[in-house]
């Protein structure tokens, strides 16, 4: 709580932010929906680092956590990894 008022989030944030957050998550998961969750978590992401560039705080971490994201997605879909990586 104390981090998220240090962030300058109000504490009634907390809920909404962590449902968007489960919600995104679970969409990712499910195979039809994983890349509207992807992007919804890429979006969740771009937020955070947001957050962070503003209170001048390090910033890599959610930075990564997108770039693990769709690099386990391309992984997994192989429509995404044809998209992302088209054959030569």
């Amino acid at each position: 709580m104390e981090a998220t008022r240090q962030l300058g989030y109000p504490v009634e944030a907390i809920r909404p932010l962590g449902a968007v957050l489960v919600l995104s998550a679970i969409l990712h998961v499910i195979p039809p929906t994983q890349v509207i969750g992807a992007l919804l978590l890429t979006a969740y992401l771009g937020g955070a680092t947001a957050t962070h560039v503003r209170v001048e705080a390090p910033f890599w971490f959610p930075v990564a956590m997108g770039a693990i994201l769709w690099a386990g997605l391309c992984l997994r879909n192989p429509r995404v990894r044809a998209l992302v990586l088209p054959a030569a």
